[in-house]
Formats: C-alpha cells, structure tokens, sequence
C-alpha cells in the first residue's frame, strides 16, 4: 500500500500550504488535570519542533509565574518554529507575552476578545464600540513588540456576521498578520463554519493580507470535521492539539487532521510540514506527562488503530491490508511486525521490541527496564505491547525521583482493619510505616503521608487495565491539589495496590517540585518521628 506524502499535490501552489499551529501546550494544558511540569513542557515543546510544528503556542505568560518562565525557556530553544503566547486585550498581558517569546527565532503574539453577544454582555460587560476599540488597541500595542501577531475573535462562530467584519477589518488594519475565528464552545457544523470564512474573505477589506486560522472544539464531536470545514472557506492555518486533549471535550487533534489531508489528499489538495512517523511518539509523550490515557478506538493512535480481531477482518487483511486499513501504521510510526515476547526473550529482542515502540533507553535504563520485564514475565502468561509500554513509561517518569515505593505489604479482607506497612525511599533513605485505613487503598495513602506529610487533596483515584485479562497490568492516575494547584501521577503494576501507591507518590512528587525553589530542602526533615 502506497500513502500520499506530504508533497504538493497535483494542481496544487503555496495557496495550498496549511500552517499547524500547536496549542497542546496552552489550550491543551487547560484540561483539568493536564498540568505539566517545566521540564515537561520542554521535552514537549522538542517534540513538536521534531515533529514539523509550524507555530507551537507555548503557554499564557500572564497566568503564572511558571508560565512566564516556560514560554521564555521555550522560546529561547526551539530551533525552527514559531514559538506563541497567549494574551488577553489588556496593556499588561500584552507586554508581559512580549517579554516571554523575545528570544524567539520568530516571535509572535497571539492576542484575543469576545465577540459574540452572549460575551460581551456577560463576560465582558461591553458594548460592541468598546469591543471594537479594544480589539485596534491590543492589536497595535502587540505590533509595537512583534512583526507576527495573531488576533482572536472569541466565539466566532457565535458573533453577528456584521459585526465579526468589522472588527476583522480592524484587526488587519491595526497589523495583525493571521486571524482566528474559533469555534470556542464546539457550537458551529461544517457547512457553517465553511460559510464564516468564504463570507470574511469575500467581506473584508484586505482580507488577503492575513492567513485565516480555525480553531474548534469538540463539545459536539465536530472538530476534526469543522477544521477541514474552514479549510475548504479558505482558512490556511490549522490550531489544534497533540491527542484532542483541551478544555472540557478537547481540541481537534493534530494527528487525525494531518492524517486526513495525508490520506484525502485527492480531495483535500492541502499540504503542511508534518512528519506523519512521528504521530506516535508524540501521542505516547504527551499522554505520559499529562497522565491522561489515550482511548483504544483513538483514531490514528489509539492502540486498536491498526488491530483487527474480527476473523473476516483478518481474512481481508490477510490476502490484502487495503482491504481494512486505508493507512499503513508505518505512516504514523507504529511497526506492523508484532514480536511476541515473554519469559524467554532476551535483551536482543527486548531491545528491537523498543525500538518498535518507539523508545530507545540508554544502557543502564536498558538493563533496568528488562529486569522489570522479566520480573513481569513470570507474573504474566502474555506480554503485550502495552505491558511492555506502561512498564518502560512507569520506569522512565520516575527516574531521578526523591521519593519511590519500595516496598508494600498490604492486609485486608472483611474482618479488617485493613493495614499498610509501606517502605519508602526519601532522599536516598528508607523509611517505614505501618498504618490502617478504611480499606487497603486509603490505607495506603495514609501510610504515605505519615511518612511524608503534605496537605494535598486527593481530587482523583483512577483505575483502569493496561491489557485484558485477570492478569492484566494496572495502570492507576492519581490526582492530587494543594493551593489551588493540581497534579496527576500514574503508576503501572499487575498488582492493583503497587500501582496505586506509586501513582500517589509520583504525584506528591511532582507536588514537591512545584512547591520547591532553587536548592530542594531535604524531605527527611519533614518526616514524623
């Protein structure tokens, strides 16, 4: 099976040129419990500068601190894309995104205002004269730092036609360089939003002197399709999100846009600078540092993308894969070739079975990781991709922690009380408790912070198996909040407790690194004695 590459199709020129605008960092980092660390979004912002991101929108400087530090850090080392930030039409969010993406190779400003009705009365507590002065200010106070700035009517597609005109016209006219019409509440349907863009372009004056973006929501599954819509109006630059992940029902997920204009392209004749193999690996990095799992009928990504169990299905695949796949899983990074591993395979395979994956471990992570998987093996019958995927991403997102589990033996059962004696490592020494709870998971957390004592709120206790059957492994997400700051840890073992232990603790951890500035202070003199 031949894919269509990322070339320009025939008959197509640059006016075909789709622009991929990533805001898995800024939109995508507003779903509940998605926040990332600073390191994390480093390691994000590499992989989307690797993978051909045109624009990465890096984070909301305004918002935080942290924010501030990560858009500048960003800024400062992607290599070729655009590197974005987020600013309300106010003076003070303006210059203080001005000052995060400056080191930037190429700098841009992304500024935005309601425009429906329903905002302006409510939210903004604004006439439409007062909004349409608003939206000539921020533009041009953002030209003032910026060539590149981008203006945002938000709840386009709630906005009167007229009045949307005009304050497109006066974005353009103050500067700004694209203009997005987003669909902020999944409201709009193809052919409308379609029919938004093809009235602006025809509407405005010097429409032609802006790129016109889209940006939908997916409150009523109509993402992807609405993204495609507003390409077909004219729209050129596509924002979008590493797995859908954003606010409430997500974004339109960057892979299945890109997959679409890759495999439609005899009817979708738009190309972009995406490198489809690494669709994966991205989904996988970003779904690891969130700890939000990917469902397994994902389109593209999920692990039951190219998985065929119908035994018609098999038959077809068989005698010709086109049959039931449209894309090969190579076109976005997955191996057709599927080793079966188990408690004979050895450190060779085990090596090429990564690869396969996507992951490639220096020696020592090597070493370690295969003693988890033998170790796994004599536990498990089947080892399947996603054992050894949650195994490899559990060892990988707690190396270098200053907590770790390292022992648990729990007692529980009807006659209770249900008792935890848990070991852990703090600082390099180990520590112990014995404690009860109301059932062996609380009392586990218990144990937990009697030896690390913290005032964190549980929000989230989620259990769910990495592969079918009663020996399946756990992988359980952990949420947990402190001053208004929340953070979510995962941990994978067959054994339900381990997981739930590590997951919790993974999360304190992540809690201490945010709490912590500078130089951390030993977490031992914290523990009770």
């Amino acid at each position: 099976m031949t894919d269509h590459q990322n070339a320009p199709a025939a008959g197509s020129s640059n006016k075909d040129r789709v622009f991929i605008f990533d805001t898995t960092l800024r939109d995508g980092e507003q779903s509940p419990g998605a926040s990332m660390t600073f390191e994390e979004k480093l390691e994000v912002a590499d992989m989307l500068d690797e993978l051909g991101v045109d624009i990465i929108e890096a984070g909301f400087p305004i918002a935080s601190e942290g924010d501030f530090e990560a858009v500048s850090a960003i800024a400062k080392r992607v290599k070729n894309a655009t590197v974005a930030g987020l600013a309300r039409a106010a003076f003070k969010d303006i210059d203080r995104c001005a000052e995060a993406v400056k080191h930037a190779r190429r700098p841009r400003i992304h500024t935005f205002v309601s425009t429906s009705p329903l905002h302006m009365k409510y939210k903004l507590q604004k006439d439409p004269s007062e909004v349409l002065e608003m939206v000539t200010a921020q533009v041009t106070r953002a030209r003032n730092f910026v060539e590149d700035v981008e203006w945002s009517a938000e709840d386009g597609t709630r906005t009167e036609h007229d009045f949307l005109c005009r304050t497109v016209e006066a974005a353009i006219r103050a500067g700004a360089t694209t203009i997005n019409i987003p669909d902020t509440v999944g409201y709009t349907v193809p052919e409308e939003y379609e029919a938004i863009f093809r009235m602006l372009l025809n509407r405005v004056p010097n429409a032609d002197k802006a790129i016109f973006s889209v940006h939908c929501h997916n409150d009523l599954g109509l993402a992807v399709a609405n993204t495609i819509a507003g390409l077909a109006g004219g729209a050129r630059q596509i924002e979008c999100t590493i797995n859908g992940i954003g606010e409430r029902a997500g974004n339109a997920a960057l892979e299945e846009v890109v997959m679409a204009l890759r495999t439609r392209a005899d009817v979708l004749p738009y190309t972009n600078t995406i490198d489809t193999t690494m669709l994966t690996r991205a989904s996988k990095l970003v779904s690891g540092v969130t700890s939000f799992p990917v469902q397994y009928n994902k389109a593209i990504v999920g692990r039951n993308a190219f998985a065929h169990e119908s035994g018609i299905h098999q038959d077809g695949m068989l005698k010709n894969a086109q049959t039931y796949e449209i894309m090969t899983p190579e076109s976005v990074g997955v191996s057709k070739t599927s080793l079966v591993m188990g408690k004979h395979s050895g450190r060779h395979a085990f090596r090429e079975k990564l690869k396969e994956l996507g992951y490639v471990l220096g020696d020592n992570q090597l070493e370690d990781a295969f003693k988890r998987f033998k170790a796994l093996a004599d536990r498990k019958k089947i080892i399947y991709d996603e054992d050894i995927e949650a195994l490899v991403d559990d060892q990988i997102g707690h190396e270098g922690d200053r907590l770790r589990v390292e022992a648990l033996t729990v007692i529980a059962g009807t006659m209770g009380p249900q008792t935890a004696t848990l070991t852990l490592s703090i600082d390099g020494q180990h520590h112990t408790k014995q404690v009860v709870g109301n059932g062996p998971v609380d009392a586990i957390f218990n144990a937990i912070k009697a030896l690390a004592p913290h005032d964190a709120t549980l929000e989230l206790y989620k259990v769910h198996a990495v592969t079918e059957g009663t020996d399946a492994q756990a992988e359980v997400s952990v949420r947990l909040s402190e001053a208004g700051r929340s953070v979510t840890g995962r941990g994978a073992d067959p054994d339900t407790l381990v997981a739930s232990a590590r997951a919790y603790v993974a999360a304190l951890e992540k809690l201490m690194a945010r709490r912590q500035k500078g130089a951390p202070a030993p977490i031992v003199a914290r523990i009770k004695p």
